[in-house]
């Protein structure tokens, strides 16, 4: 079911290049997604809550290239270095990318998802690696959705998910702190400053929008 590491190396090859950027994240221009993990580029973490505002969780193929087998935010990708995807105007382009993400990875039909229903906080920017080759250095968007969707993921991207309470996160941190499971670095960040603020205010997102500022983690 799964795609070997050179599959999924290929893949990447052909299927386009993500969008390279600034600290400020202006674009600078694009590159294949073949490239030096170190480069700062462009990226998104959706959450996507339910109508019991349980958090989509997903766990990462073990074939993935980066942070294989480690339990993440709903979705996480990048945007590619198209027009579409490119458009900044209050950030469409980001958010056309996770559409497209969401029906790619966990088979959410894109009409469940337009980009009017994501709401963008704010960005973050961070540096991590996975392996020896392997990692990321990203400005991460980050996308809140609140609604029911349909979900049929996709087993080369997703070894398993599952809806999570606040509490029930709450020992799923515990168990990554005990070395029991592992979490992709990004989605531990946010969860150790933002998520459970956020998570609480679910009805009063507006007052944490803040599209001036990245924050440094």
């Amino acid at each position: 079911w799964f795609l070997s590491n050179k599959n999924q190396l290929d893949h990447l090859k052909v299927t386009g290049k993500t969008v390279i950027c600034q600290c400020s994240s202006m674009c600078v221009g694009g590159k294949s997604f073949f490239m030096d993990w170190g480069l700062l580029h462009r990226a998104f973490s959706v959450f996507l809550f339910d109508a019991d505002d349980r958090l989509l969780l997903q766990q990462r193929s073990d074939a993935k290239i980066t942070f294989p087998g480690c339990f993440t935010n709903s979705c996480c990708s990048h945007p590619l270095s198209t027009p579409r995807e490119l458009d900044e105007a209050e950030a469409i382009g980001v958010r056309r990318a996770a559409q497209r993400r969401l029906e790619a990875e966990l088979g959410i039909p894109m009409e469940e998802v337009p980009p009017e229903d994501m709401s963008y906080l704010t960005r973050i920017h961070y540096k991590a690696q996975s392996d020896g080759l392997w990692g990321e250095h990203e400005i991460d968007y980050i996308l809140f959705v609140r609604k029911n969707v349909r979900l049929n993921p996709d087993p080369n991207e997703i070894k398993s998910y599952c809806y999570v309470t606040k509490e029930e996160l709450k020992e799923l941190l515990k168990k990554a702190a005990c070395g029991e499971i592992k979490l992709t670095p990004w989605f531990q960040i946010i969860a150790d400053t933002f998520l459970f603020k956020w998570w609480e205010n679910l009805n009063h997102l507006d007052q944490f929008v803040d599209h001036n500022k990245i924050h440094r983690m």
